[in-house]
């Protein structure tokens, strides 16, 4: 059964990719997964050499690596040129790194860094896995796609980039203090509660949308208490915005604990990130997606696509959006608490928490039928 504890105590994992949220906190989720059900188990990272990736992953206790890699997808071309040359020091070093571990399985999250790695490991003979989060999939895992034993994915557009014999539905890996919030509501307000999200970096669009919003109909949303994660740019920008309007607000630029955050939640402003959706169906909550409209491919706009038809999330575009219709439809959905109700159980529908223990069961098969 998933999530208990497996007979390989010396199962040795090697994740790698990076350079956003989106690929890391799904990987941290399954590392966390492995060790908690395999307490023999090693996992190491090969990452990006970004300072956030290597900080993010060293607080949760698990070793890092890292090689010298860059994009090749949206550059110009001096760093293109770069970025080819650089190559070759990427497959040795991602060689050195592999027989050093000498993992039974790899597993690729996306981000650039996961290509090298991926396609070294094949090459060396290492099952391989790679996991792909959105709906339109990156320039790594396409490639990747055809070399790889399997191809985990959380949304089922994205199967038809793959080998249709390599795919698997298993959702995005979410972290476990989120799964273990999925039936708690700890409201601390007598007002309906909105949580605004604009991924970890925050989005600046959406904050301006929800400052006017807040200037102009102030009526409106003084019966609502407001939760706004803004990124740092614009923390100040909408605290101070939300206290002259005499709001009931609680804003921060990152929220540590959003297991606690999305409890709170009766409706959520969001992009449509892969994987800040797939918490939001883990907890399953309604939504508001905004996707960010220079999304690689436009995917998050496929992405929410998922949600929306399925009743579950309601999707304004950037492009034109005001802060009056963005409004409109804040007021419309929290003024109809059956409606409220009819989203949240198609948002549920759509979560799938146990994906990390999916995953870990395709890399511990492919280890096992490797040594059989």
């Amino acid at each position: 059964m998933r999530g208990e504890k497996h007979s390989s105590p010396d199962f040795r994992l090697l994740l790698t990719g990076g350079g956003t949220g989106g690929h890391l906190f799904p990987a941290i989720a399954t590392a966390e997964h492995v060790a908690a059900t395999m307490p023999g188990s090693v996992v190491s990272f090969i990452g990006t050499r970004r300072k956030l990736d290597r900080e993010a992953l060293e607080h949760f206790g698990f070793t890092v690596k890292t090689i010298h890699s860059y994009g090749l997808k949206g550059k110009n071309l001096v760093e293109l040129i770069k970025a080819l040359l650089i190559l070759p020091v990427s497959f040795v070093e991602a060689g050195y790194q592999i027989i050093k571990f000498n993992p039974d399985v790899v597993l690729g999250v996306g981000g650039y860094v996961t290509g090298p790695v991926v396609f070294v490991a094949r090459l060396m003979g290492k099952p391989a896995v790679i996991h792909e989060q959105n709906s339109i999939p990156g320039l790594a895992n396409r490639k990747l796609g055809r070399f790889v034993n399997r191809v985990c994915l959380s949304l089922p557009q994205s199967q038809g980039f793959f080998p249709a014999e390599k795919t698997v539905l298993t959702g995005n890996p979410v972290r476990k203090k989120i799964i273990d919030c999925r039936a708690a509501r700890q409201s601390r307000s007598d007002k309906p509660t909105l949580l605004v999200l604009g991924g970890s970096q925050g989005a600046h669009a959406i904050n301006q949308l929800m400052v006017e919003a807040v200037r102009s109909r102030a009526a409106d949303f003084s019966k609502l208490r407001l939760i706004h994660q803004t990124g740092r740019d614009d923390e100040q920008m909408v605290a101070e915005a939300y206290r002259e309007a005499g709001m009931d607000h609680l804003v921060s630029a990152f929220f540590n604990d959003m297991a606690g955050i999305y409890t709170q939640a009766d409706l959520i402003v969001s992009r449509a990130g892969a994987t800040t959706l797939a918490e939001i169906g883990v907890v399953g909550k309604p939504a508001i997606l905004i996707p960010y409209p220079f999304a690689a491919d436009r995917h998050q706009e496929k992405n929410a696509s998922w949600y929306v038809e399925s009743g579950a999330a309601v999707v304004l575009l950037q492009d034109g959006l005001t802060a009056a219709r963005l409004t409109d439809e804040i007021v419309s959905i929290i003024a109809d608490p059956a409606r409220i109700e009819e989203m949240s159980a198609e948002m549920g529908k759509l979560g799938i928490p146990d994906a990390a223990a999916r995953i870990v069961d395709i890399c511990l098969k492919l280890a096992q039928s490797r040594m059989s």
